[in-house]
């Protein structure tokens, strides 16, 4: 398996970044459909609880490809400067 490039991990941050928009807006989108009563204050609890988990992986993995782009970057620079 190849080593991605600082071009394919700039990608997925940014496909990331939108998967994480896209789940914020369907679920804020979700909760405005629920009805007002206390199963639907119930189901937009978990719908929120679900979203805020979600996004919050998301943005662990975005920085440990931030963090692995940056090193790649480094090494870049080290190897022309050698």
């Amino acid at each position: 398996m190849q080593t991605p490039t600082t071009a394919d991990l700039r990608t997925a941050i940014q496909v990331l970044e939108q998967l994480g928009e896209r789940i914020t807006a369907h679920a804020n989108h979700s909760m405005k459909e629920m009805p007002e009563s206390s199963l639907g204050s119930h189901y937009t609890g978990q719908i929120e609880s679900k979203a805020i988990e979600q996004t919050a992986r998301i943005k662990h993995v975005m920085s440990q490809l931030k963090i692995w782009r940056d090193e790649l970057l480094e090494q870049r620079r080290q190897s022309i400067h050698v």
